[in-house]
């Protein structure tokens, strides 16, 4: 794990005992921390107790005066959670794992540290730049908002080509408990609205993202994708940065034929990038070409299944609001599309422009009436009601050539515990086909 001798003999307060909370109270306590943990599931507070030096707590009947930190989960939302003002009124500072990580630096091997954030594609775009780095053979891990908690991940030491390289995805909510984290090369791929029940409006959310550029030295390198206007404001204001700041204009013409995990347009742009911060890393032009042809993807992303009967199945589970849809729905031209689950509102604006390339659609979910009458008169329709139904219903009437793709621009806790365990039903359906 990654430790720091900065947090022995303070007092820490851990709300949120996920993968992330716990990676940091077992950080915390190894590094000599004394840590009161908390979370309203028995089960996670059962972990944390097992950890030496841990005392398991409600922190809100604490008095947190004098603690150093309360490390709260990316989950909490702090624009209602009363544990926020106790905090303020004690005068402690409200930080993240990602914040533990940027104070623990100082103490790690010579390393590089990439942050890459935006409303779409963080995923994709943080495991492509560490393939990349595998493929020059460079030290790599990940971590972050990609689902490995970075204080979990063993410290890298240079190797013969060079520095380790630790790549981040981090969201808004990780950026806002965020205070110190100086990246090598900060990305940003895009703002568009989402999570604004967090948020007095779209301004703050995008001003959550512009924070990463804002802890930045001026002399390291940002890649900022300019395709809305929230993205290409900041990047006028780093305009000073001159040749440090790299932008990633949308429609660039680019030939993805030889990357069979990044078609669509929306994947050029996260492909743009990634190249971005390699050549950024000192990766040659040769060795990104063959990371990008050898590239697999992440599952639940534009994750292909396989073929049935010549129809192809293609798993974007991860596509949790329209503007993350809309893209996938580009990128095939005759597409069965399985839409719906817990919306996040009730428009499908941002996917209109692309339902040429729908043959039919087949709603699901709680949103699965609301989006019918959206689409109706625009494709053809069914509402199949579950997952399972659509699928067999896609199959049965897709053609050879055809792609049944799930990308179902809703949230997914309707039907199911999260959009892994949506894809995951989505790729039991298809091989239930066979």
């Amino acid at each position: 794990m990654i430790v720091s001798t900065a947090w022995a003999g303070k007092r820490y307060a851990v709300l949120g005992l996920a993968r992330s909370g716990l990676a940091t109270v077992r950080a915390l306590a190894a590094a000599g921390a004394f840590v009161v943990a908390w979370d309203q599931d028995a089960a996670a507070r059962a972990k944390a107790e097992a950890i030496d030096g841990v005392i398991v707590h409600d922190i809100a009947a604490l008095d947190l005066t004098g603690a150093a930190g309360l490390v709260v989960s990316p989950g909490v939302p702090l624009n209602t959670h009363p544990i926020a003002a106790q905090a303020r009124a004690a005068g402690v500072p409200i930080i993240g794992d990602i914040e533990l990580f940027a104070e623990a630096r100082a103490e790690l091997p010579a390393h590089k540290v990439v942050g890459i954030t935006g409303t779409n594609g963080k995923s994709t775009t943080t495991a492509l730049v560490a393939h990349i780095l595998n493929v020059a053979n460079l030290p790599v891990t990940m971590g972050g908002n990609i689902g490995l908690p970075i204080l979990g991940q063993t410290p890298l030491a240079p190797n013969d080509r060079g520095a380790g390289v630790y790549v981040l995805e981090l969201s808004s909510y990780q950026i806002d408990l965020t205070t110190s984290l100086d990246c090598d090369v900060a990305v940003l791929l895009n703002i568009t609205p989402d999570h604004l029940d967090r948020y007095a409006d779209f301004d703050a959310y995008a001003a959550s993202k512009a924070r990463l550029f804002g802890m930045q030295s001026p002399d390291h390198e940002a890649v900022i994708g300019i395709g809305d206007a929230p993205s290409a404001q900041i990047a006028r204001s780093l305009s000073p940065r001159g040749e440090h700041l790299t932008k990633i204009a949308p429609g660039v013409c680019m030939d993805q034929s030889r990357w069979p995990s990044l078609q669509g347009p929306h994947n050029a742009q996260n492909a743009l990038a990634a190249i971005a911060a390699a050549q950024a890393l000192g990766v040659d032009e040769a060795t990104t070409d063959r990371a990008l042809e050898s590239f697999r993807g992440l599952p639940h992303r534009m994750e292909r299944l396989g073929e049935v009967n010549g129809v192809s199945f293609v798993n974007d589970s991860k596509a949790t609001n329209p503007e993350s849809a809309a893209p996938a729905l580009a990128a095939f031209n005759r597409v069965h599309w399985i839409v719906g689950g817990k919306g996040k509102g009730d428009d499908l604006d941002a996917c209109l422009p692309h339902l040429g390339h729908v043959v039919r659609a087949y709603t699901i979910g709680a949103s699965g009436p609301v989006f019918a009458r959206v689409l109706d008169g625009k494709v053809e329709v069914e509402q199949a009601e579950t997952l399972e139904q659509a699928v067999v219903s896609a199959a049965r009437q897709a053609q050879p050539g055809d792609t049944v793709l799930l990308s179902p621009a809703a949230a997914s806790f309707d039907q199911f515990r999260d959009y892994e365990h949506r894809g995951q039903a989505f790729r039991e359906a298809v091989e239930g086909l066979s």
